[in-house]
């Protein structure tokens, strides 16, 4: 009893220390994956619109829902639009590709931010609906390989934006970004929460399992 007594003790020890171990490992995996992409980023994201280049003739408007689980309106959608339409007002871009999930067809991302942009006053004509951006990953590598753009303005929150322009560089894109206002704190609190695992998947995805776009198809080049 005494040997199988010590056994356990043992085994408990051990998968004390190895459950510590790996939590200790985890933690630091997220916060070196976070760190490598906010400072990668940091010196390719304007916030304010007479200070962003204008030698991006297209931006890439990365989707959300226009309205959040309650109803009611999603600042995150708001602001973006806001964003991309003082861009195409001021001159800085020529032509937007609205990237968002469509997977369901009650669920329309796309049709829902050309919507919005033709209110703010953007002509049709001047924006392309990608229905394939089901996730970040897919939106940027699709800019590229379905519609030919090497080089864009990315249109988001700063959280978002940074992780965007991280991929952009894994595909040899010349990218800056364009960082949409953020909602108050505590409305995007969750989201915040979210962006740190975000952040270290974007890394796993990229660098270590080497995840692809869910579907490219056949090209549609944007000739601007």
């Amino acid at each position: 009893m005494k040997i199988k007594s010590l056994f356990i003790k043992i085994k408990k020890l051990f998968f004390n220390k190895w459950t510590i171990g790996a939590t200790l490992l985890l933690i630091g995996f997220i916060i070196f994956s976070n760190w490598i992409i906010i400072h990668s980023a940091k010196e390719n994201v304007y916030d304010v619109v007479s200070n962003t280049p204008k030698d991006n003739n297209v931006a890439l408007l990365l989707g959300t829902s226009r309205y959040t689980t309650r109803g009611t309106t999603n600042l995150y959608f708001k602001y973006r639009i806001d964003a991309a339409a003082k861009l195409y007002h001021t001159g800085k871009i020529k032509h937007i590709i609205v990237s968002g999930d469509n997977s369901l067809k009650e669920y329309n991302e796309p049709k829902q931010m050309l919507q919005a942009l033709i209110e703010k006053g953007v002509p049709e004509n001047a924006i392309t609906l990608d229905f394939a951006g089901f996730r970040t990953l897919d939106s940027v590598v699709r800019c590229k390989k379905v519609f030919g753009q090497s080089k864009f303005i990315i249109v988001s929150q700063r959280f978002h934006v940074e992780r965007a322009l991280f991929i952009a560089a894994k595909y040899e894109i010349d990218a800056v970004g364009f960082a949409a206002k953020d909602p108050p704190e505590k409305y995007s609190l969750k989201t915040r929460v979210r962006e740190y695992f975000a952040k270290t998947k974007a890394v796993i995805d990229l660098y270590i399992i080497h995840k692809k776009p869910k579907f490219l198809g056949k090209k549609e080049i944007i000739n601007i």
